[in-house]
């Protein structure tokens, strides 16, 4: 694109919405104008999901989530949710595959207008519409200073890291809801630059919240650029996510492979090769009738724990570790693995007592003797969240096509987690308001 393409876009004339001055962050006038009550998605066990009423967010930090004693949050805003989308990450919980409790409410990619803000807010303003990374971050420690903002050292007592809605991870209420309280406002939100344009793209910006930078840093990880061949094991949304991403790092050819027949017509779309794992035959010789050879330069697992076996019989059967080792199979000597894909501390559901712990048998011995890399852990999306968001407003990328959006309303989201479930080949995106009709 040339320079006078790309000033002419940037510098669009300003519409009137855009135009107009920043309301000021007033709490005692949003608390008055959004007084009505809430509702949310939330948890009830095991593949049980209800939309329910829940408390309307308050600019405060309850005691026993990560801290001793109830306090304000003055740095925090309130969001009124434009859009909230189902994760694959969302129906581990939903199956019973982690130690979650009912009564969570649920959702962690949020994308939302500013409705209220505390008083130590300084940039963000009402009115502002912004993508909220899953990962909450304080900005304050060395972790998140070092952009690390997967694993802050400040937002959860059990552990480095936290998210919205999550099993373990700090006790954040989720965003599958109506209204939601964003912590550390201006650190964590990426406000997009016009509203109107954004409104008109939001069904791919509100992959930021999200799976487009964390399939994105699957392939960064892996070692994705120019000329490279990659091979993506598993097309749900964040497999295709990555593919996406293998695409804008310059992969030569970007392999998916999957045995849902609608998932690998989907990455077909937009221009991968696909591997049925289904198939009896082993993977590598898949991978060699489009390479020439059974190897390829970078693998990224985005399937997890929940993986399953390959072959005609063996795809019935669940086999934690079976993504990680066909990735090291087929991984060139001194390549790299980005594993995006969840893998937990706990799993009740497990196939054997080895894994309700988190231990898996991986072939960590092949990994070491071709001397590959592993990049695991959640995706630090500040890194990323803003880089992609232009990738989108200028058309690089037509996320939503290629990951398949579909908008539901808040009221539908227990089908949309019964349909997610059974594999369809979509990405669910709850419009709690109907603002994006």
């Amino acid at each position: 694109m040339s320079f006078s393409t790309l000033a002419r876009r940037t510098l669009r004339a300003p519409t009137a919405r855009s135009l107009r001055a920043p309301a000021a962050c007033s709490p005692a006038a949003s608390q008055k104008r959004f007084a009505s009550d809430n509702r949310g998605v939330v948890y009830m066990g095991a593949n049980q999901v209800e939309v329910q009423d829940i408390e309307f967010p308050k600019l405060e930090l309850a005691a026993g989530e990560f801290n001793p004693r109830l306090r304000k949050c003055d740095h925090g805003v309130i969001l009124k949710v434009v859009t909230t989308n189902i994760c694959g990450s969302d129906q581990h919980m939903v199956r019973g595959r982690t130690t979650a409790s009912p009564g969570m409410v649920l959702g962690h990619e949020i994308t939302g207008e500013v409705i209220e803000c505390g008083s130590d807010v300084e940039f963000i303003k009402n009115g502002d519409l912004c993508s909220v990374p899953f990962n909450i971050a304080c900005g304050r420690c060395e972790l998140c200073k070092a952009g690390h903002t997967g694993v802050c050292l400040n937002v959860n007592p059990a552990r480095p890291g936290a998210a919205y809605g999550y099993v373990d991870m700090g006790g954040w209420v989720g965003g599958q809801a109506e209204y939601v309280m964003v912590p550390y406002a201006d650190w964590n939100l990426l406000k997009f630059p016009d509203r109107d344009q954004a409104m008109e793209k939001i069904k791919s910006l509100t992959l930021l919240s999200d799976i487009f930078p964390t399939g994105y840093h699957g392939a960064v990880t892996a070692g994705v650029e120019p000329g490279k061949s990659v091979y993506i094991a598993g097309a749900g949304p964040v497999g295709l996510a990555s593919a996406a991403g293998a695409h804008l790092l310059g992969a030569s050819v970007v392999i998916v492979g999957d045995y849902n027949q609608e998932r690998l017509a989907q990455a077909r779309s937009f221009g991968c090769e696909t591997i049925d794992v289904s198939l009896d035959t082993p993977v590598p010789d898949q991978i060699a009738s489009i390479l020439g050879e059974p190897l390829v330069d970078c693998a990224v697992d985005c399937v997890g724990f929940e993986a399953r076996g390959c072959g005609c019989a063996g795809h019935h059967v669940e086999k934690p570790a079976q993504v990680l080792n066909d990735c090291m199979e087929i991984t060139r000597a001194a390549g790299a693995i980005g594993i995006p894909g969840l893998y937990v501390t706990e799993d009740p559901g497990a196939v054997d007592e080895a894994a309700k712990q988190g231990n898996i048998s991986s072939r960590i011995g092949l990994g070491w003797a071709k001397s590959l890399s592993f990049h695991t852990g959640q995706c630090p999306v500040m890194k990323y969240h803003k880089q992609l968001m232009n990738a989108i407003l200028f058309d690089k990328v037509q996320l939503d096509k290629w990951c398949n959006v579909e908008m539901i309303s808040l009221d539908e989201a227990p089908a949309g987690y019964r349909d997610f479930d059974k594999g369809v080949a979509k990405k669910f995106v709850i419009d709690p308001h109907g603002m994006c009709n």
